[in-house]
């Protein structure tokens, strides 16, 4: 709103200022009325969560969508973005306030849903960007064929960004540093820069979150926020132009958490446990097995995060 009789520089300076301390009003004025948790059974000290505020997701994504219009020019397909991952946040919102779990195939349907609309939106508004990238070597993808992956790819981040959010402040800073790969990919590209701005939006309303979230943690995102985190790094991995850079830009939040889904899968549909010694997410493995302290993995993590993402964009053709 404000991009249409401001400058853009004066428009990022107020933005600054206001994203974070939207979000750090809401958080102060409605967390009090969030579910609180109930600790996760088979989760590594998945006891201390118990009594703590769940579902800041709620919070802080609306603290996003209403900086997102008012700090960034208004195009239709953004709209339908907002939508999107509001649905998401809704929906997980919705089962951290459930007394009893959602059933996982339920919540499976509901991700495909949100998937389908995204990459359905991304096709239909940038025809100009179906390709993938390897090598050095891109190739067009026709737009059938590009909905598929790219719903593919979408419902893989969500899930991965969800079950990555089980340590204080881990999930929200690993995926944090994907964010700002993607978004130098898109920079260097003179891709969507809008995008490159609403990704600033973001992290400045994670900043509030993360000061209540920080260990010992007194607040947790809940899936309201796990999964909209995931549903946008998909559709910035897809403005990038090339859905492949997932791989190098997204490497260890997804090994991280769909580790756990791969393992699931298999003994479920295959009888196959060939990750018996692996517990999952991994980051449950580096703690318990590995003896890491939960400092220990955030840093370990995004490290390594960060040295294959600034590997993949020098490299980058």
């Amino acid at each position: 709103m404000f991009t249409y009789f401001l400058s853009e520089k004066t428009v990022m300076a107020v933005a600054s200022v206001v994203t974070p301390l939207l979000c750090a009003i809401l958080l102060a004025l409605f967390s009090g009325k969030l579910p609180k948790d109930q600790g996760r059974e088979f989760a590594v000290d998945g006891e201390k969560s118990a009594g703590k505020i769940r579902g800041a997701g709620l919070l802080f994504v609306i603290s996003f969508i209403i900086c997102g219009l008012l700090f960034v020019r208004i195009k239709v397909e953004y709209l339908f973005y907002y939508f999107l991952i509001l649905c998401g946040m809704l929906s997980g919102y919705l089962d951290d306030r459930s007394d009893k779990p959602w059933n996982e195939y339920k919540k499976g349907i509901i991700d495909l849903v949100i998937s389908l609309g995204t990459a359905l939106t991304f096709t239909l508004f940038n025809t100009n960007k179906l390709f993938l990238g390897i090598f050095g070597f891109r190739f067009h993808v026709f737009s059938v064929i590009y909905v598929i992956l790219g719903t593919v790819l979408v419902w893989m981040l969500i899930n991965a960004v969800n079950c990555s959010d089980g340590i204080d402040g881990f999930s929200s800073v690993l995926t944090g540093v994907s964010y700002i790969s993607a978004a130098a990919v898109i920079i260097i590209r003179h891709e969507d820069l809008n995008m490159v701005t609403l990704t600033v939006i973001l992290i400045l309303t994670l900043l509030p979150y993360l000061w209540k979230n920080a260990q010992p943690s007194t607040m947790m995102m809940g899936d309201a926020g796990s999964r909209a985190l995931g549903l946008f790094l998909a559709i910035l991995i897809m403005k990038t132009g090339n859905m492949l850079l997932v791989i190098p830009l997204c490497l260890v939040v997804c090994f991280d958490g769909l580790l756990g889904i791969a393992k699931v899968s298999m003994i479920r549909f295959l009888h196959l446990n060939v990750m018996k010694k692996i517990r999952t997410p991994l980051h449950d493995h580096c703690r318990k097995n590995l003896g890491w302290s939960n400092t220990q993995v955030i840093y370990r993590f995004v490290i390594l995060q960060a040295i294959v993402s600034v590997f993949a964009i020098m490299t980058m053709k």
